[in-house]
């Protein structure tokens, strides 16, 4: 582990891979000393947020370097036990760029959603507007499609897209620039209400379903059990 000042109330820990940074991210929200604000992990890093009046930037870094020491001297793999899940239905006939992914990956469109139903994913981060979730990773057939030339700029909620080696849906309408294969029914943010399901760490699975079944579904909020 590596860490780097980020001000003087915040530290970022760089790991090296994305199990390894949401393992400390959980065992130290679990531990919730009393100088600890918030701890925010994406992708191989973690941010960890602390109260100055309490403790020094220092102190912080020891502490956080003797965990990272700890853990290691275990050598237990992450723990998969506890993870949240969520199963989310898809309809991918509400697909606007399809044909994309099949030219760019040589697949048929049954083989994309196939691949795309049949993968667990982690949530690694959380960003780029409240709630959207980078997941990963794709399976190495569907990975490598890039980004649309130019973004939408509106996308509508419940989209769900794929780029690079990630996949993710659209919480709001948004600009947005990924490749969009179908769209979910649920509501995964409401900003008003406070409601973000979806955390890092969380695994998550798509289900197909087909137009009925959206309009069915429309509205209700998505369950992480």
């Amino acid at each position: 582990m590596t860490l780097t000042a980020l001000g003087d109330e915040a530290v970022l820990a760089y790991f090296p891979d994305e199990a390894a940074a949401v393992q400390f991210a959980t065992g130290l929200r679990a531990a919730n000393p009393p100088w600890l604000f918030d701890v925010v992990p994406a992708y191989a890093s973690v941010g960890v947020f602390f109260d100055a009046a309490q403790i020094r930037l220092p102190d912080v870094m020891a502490l956080l370097q003797a965990r990272a020491t700890v853990a290691r001297g275990t050598d237990s793999p992450p723990s998969t036990a506890s993870a949240r899940s969520a199963r989310i239905p898809v309809c991918y006939e509400m697909q606007l760029d399809l044909p994309r992914v099949c030219e760019a990956t040589g697949l048929d469109a049954d083989e994309v959603i196939r691949l795309h139903t049949t993968t667990t994913y982690t949530v690694y981060a959380i960003g780029f507007v409240p709630g959207f979730p980078y997941l990963g990773y794709l399976p190495p057939p569907l990975c490598g499609v890039s980004r649309l030339p130019s973004p939408r700029l509106r996308v509508e909620p419940g989209s769900v897209g794929l780029t690079g080696r990630q996949t993710g849906i659209y919480p709001l309408p948004r600009p947005g620039g990924w490749n969009l294969i179908g769209r979910t029914p649920l509501v995964i943010v409401d900003v008003a209400d406070g409601f973000f399901p979806l955390h890092v760490g969380d695994r998550v699975e798509f289900h197909r379903i087909d137009e009925q079944q959206f309009r069915e579904l429309a509205g209700e909020r998505l369950h992480v059990l």
